[in-house]
């Protein structure tokens, strides 16, 4: 069986979209850079990649230079003097050209605002002009294999000692794992405090002694990203790197943060629907059965226009999400919303796409198929979808 294009599908499926509230011509100008990276610098490369399991180091300096790295981070700690626009700008347009190689909103829209909203003035000045350029990659190390999206009950521990902290313990399903050398990794600085007993410590990892990476998980999709376990086996960190420069203020600073990270996953589940649609679409006015067309079928007009409605009114609520936030209106429970219906509406979507393809859709040369596995883990990352729920019951019950 031939391989198909991977890209050169309609980018609309046909529908003019509305012009979306917050678009302007410096933002579109980032768009079409950042459409322009990812089809040349990593689509290319994404079947290597996925052998690999991990992207090429360079990407991230290639990034960097690109200007795609911290565009929301200001200008005099190296970055590209933007907002959340910015950011979201370049995950829509990552999504939509299927490239989960690296994580830029974990790096820039995630940890680098951990630096910037609680950061020293020194910390900022060291790490976040490194991470524009893509010297720093960076992760963030939360998920324990016996803790998962409870952070009161992680075990990693670090202790004082003079003028350290010595950091005992394990994370998993740490994205960027195999290249990051800046992890900032959440820590008990007192075990018997639950939440206010969490802290944030930034971990320079090259050189240093006592850390190791596991190895490259085998998932079931976005195989090209670099996910892995890490160990702390009595690192020494300065205590200079905590967070905040007070302990156990790391689960207010996680709970702060988690709006801008959902809506991120929100908008990258939606550019990811509108991918779908128009692979799907572009196959059923190509494919005939019967002596005609699929898309001249009914069932298959009113899935695709389930598929597209839905969509649509996905992208109008994110829109919504967006202005909330640069207002500084978006709340945990509206951003927890929006997690968990754009994801599950992703999948449902992909899968309904998925079924018009038959037989093919079922093969991994075709997008539709690859989509199919990278997207179910939405609804996992960034606090399971129940979670979400809890959290948006809890907001009811006040």
């Amino acid at each position: 069986m031939s391989s198909p294009p991977v890209h050169g599908a309609p980018r609309t499926a046909g529908i003019r979209p509305a012009p979306r509230p917050w678009m302007d011509a410096d933002l579109e100008m980032l768009r079409d850079t950042a459409r322009r990276f990812f089809e040349r610098e990593c689509v290319p490369h994404e079947a290597r990649w996925t052998a690999q399991h991990h992207a090429d180091r360079d990407i991230w300096k290639k990034a960097g230079q690109a200007g795609l790295l911290c565009a929301s981070i200001p200008e005099e700690y190296g970055g590209g003097s933007g907002s959340f626009l910015h950011e979201a700008v370049i995950c829509e347009e990552q999504a939509t050209a299927m490239v989960a190689a690296f994580s830029n909103n974990v790096h820039s829209g995630i940890v680098a605002h951990y630096i910037l909203a609680y950061g020293s003035e020194a910390q900022k000045r060291r790490w976040l002009p490194r991470m524009a350029t893509g010297e720093l990659v960076a992760a963030i190390a939360m998920s324990e294999p016996g803790a998962g999206t409870d952070l009161q009950r992680i075990k990693t521990s670090a202790q004082r000692d003079g003028g350290d902290y010595l950091i005992s313990g394990s994370k998993t399903f740490i994205t960027n794992g195999h290249h990051a050398n800046l992890v900032c990794v959440a820590v008990k600085t007192d075990t018997a405090a639950g939440a206010k007993g969490v802290s944030l410590v930034m971990v320079e990892t090259d050189g240093l002694e006592g850390f190791r990476r596991g190895r490259l998980l085998e998932k079931l999709g976005q195989k090209t990203m670099d996910t892995t376990e890490l160990f702390f086996d009595g690192i020494r960190v300065p205590a200079d790197n905590l967070l905040g420069g007070e302990e156990g203020r790391g689960f207010t600073q996680l709970m702060q943060q988690l709006p801008q990270e959902r809506l991120l996953i929100a908008v990258g589940a939606v550019a990811t629907m509108h991918r779908a649609i128009a692979e799907t679409t572009d196959h059923v006015r190509q494919r005939e059965i019967f002596g005609k067309p699929l898309m001249a079928l009914q069932n298959t007009r009113f899935k695709l226009a389930e598929c597209q409605t839905q969509a649509t009114v996905a992208r109008s609520f994110v829109d919504d999400c967006i202005g909330r936030l640069l207002r500084g209106e978006l709340d945990v429970p509206t951003a927890a919303m929006a997690k968990w219906w754009t994801t599950q509406t992703n999948c449902q979507i992909v899968d309904e796409c998925l079924q018009l393809f038959g037989g093919y859709g079922y093969m991994t040369e075709y997008p539709i198929s690859r989509l199919y596995a990278d997207v179910r883990v939405g609804k996992i990352y960034g606090g399971a979808n129940e979670v979400m729920k809890e959290i948006i019951a809890r907001a009811m019950d006040r």
